[in-house]
C-alpha cells in the first residue's frame, strides 16, 4: 500500500506518491483547484488507482510554530478528505517546502515556465519524503 502526499495551495494541489515499500516519494501530478471541488474526485480516483492506504497533507505553520489562516484551511481540507475517502489523513509540518523546491529548481537552472509547472509537485514530494523518513 502506498502513501500519498499533498501540497494544498490556493490555486493548485501538488500530488506525490510513495513507492510500494514506503521508502521514497515521487511527484505524480499537479491538480488545478476548481470552484466545484472537482479535485476531490481526481484525488479519489488516484487513491483507488494506486492503492493508497493513507494521505499526508502539508500543514503550513508560521515560523514560530503557530497555525495561521492558511494552516486552518489545510486542516479543513484534511478533514474533508478523511470523511470523503475513509482513509487516515495526517497533517505534516511543511514549513519552507515550497521555498526549498523553488531553490532546488533554480539551482538546476529550470526555466520560470517549467518551475511553475512542477514546483507544487516537488513540494508534495518533499512533504511526503520527510513524513516517510520520520517513520523509519
Amino acid at each position: 500500500m502506498r502513501v500519498m502526499g499533498l501540497d494544498y495551495g490556493d490555486r493548485r494541489i501538488g500530488v506525490a506518491l510513495s513507492d510500494a515499500f514506503g521508502w521514497t516519494a515521487q511527484g505524480l501530478e499537479v491538480l488545478e483547484r476548481r470552484k466545484d471541488s472537482g479535485e476531490l474526485d481526481r484525488i479519489a480516483k488516484l487513491v483507488k488507482e494506486h492503492e493508497v492506504s493513507e494521505i499526508v497533507v502539508g500543514l503550513p505553520k508560521n515560523m514560530n510554530g503557530t497555525i495561521g489562516p492558511r494552516g486552518e484551511i489545510c486542516m479543513e481540507f484534511a478533514s474533508t478528505l478523511r470523511e470523503a475517502l475513509c482513509l487516515p489523513v495526517h497533517l505534516w509540518d511543511e514549513r519552507l517546502s515550497t521555498v526549498s523546491a523553488e531553490r532546488t529548481l533554480l539551482e538546476a537552472d529550470v526555466s520560470r515556465k517549467k518551475r511553475k509547472q512542477v514546483v507544487d509537485k516537488m513540494a508534495a514530494s518533499l512533504i511526503l519524503q520527510n513524513y516517510l523518513d520520520s517513520k523509519r
